[in-house]
């Protein structure tokens, strides 16, 4: 009698945990952000990341070359505050760059950009606009240990 009133108990916790399969299937596309929004966006990512990572002056970012417009606008929004921006892969035998990832998706019309170190992520949804973009949410900060 215990055994099956603790399997009843066991199964129904169990059931809890588990999730629809339509949540499953949404998932974010990954979009080329031109012109205006790919500026607008960058630059709003790139004065958020200089908050949180350091002085320009003594801090230097690496990020992977990519031919698309957000990963240029971001470059030249990064140089724009300031900091050395080492995109080519190749630093000096004393710098220490900080590495920095980042992605842009698409959901539910919106735009979503992030920017991560591997010591802080920042995330934000955008709403494009014709002449750029709008915040669409507050900044998110994730800082890790």
């Amino acid at each position: 009698m215990r055994t099956t009133v603790s399997a009843i108990i066991f199964t129904a916790l169990l059931s809890g945990c588990q999730t629809a399969d339509e949540t499953l299937t949404t998932s974010a596309s990954p979009i080329a952000v031109t012109g205006a929004t790919a500026n607008a966006i960058a630059g709003d990512m790139a004065s958020r990341l200089a908050e949180q990572v350091g002085p320009a002056g003594t801090t230097i970012l690496k990020m992977d070359k990519d031919t698309s417009e957000y990963s240029a606008a971001l470059e030249a929004a990064l140089k724009g505050w300031g900091y050395t921006v080492i995109a080519d892969g190749k630093a000096g035998k004393d710098q220490k760059p900080v590495e920095i990832a980042w992605s842009v998706d698409s959901f539910d019309g919106q735009v979503l950009a992030r920017v991560s170190t591997p010591a802080i992520a920042l995330g934000r949804a955008y709403t494009a606009t014709s002449v750029g973009a709008t915040p669409a949410s507050p900044l998110s900060i994730m800082q890790r240990n």
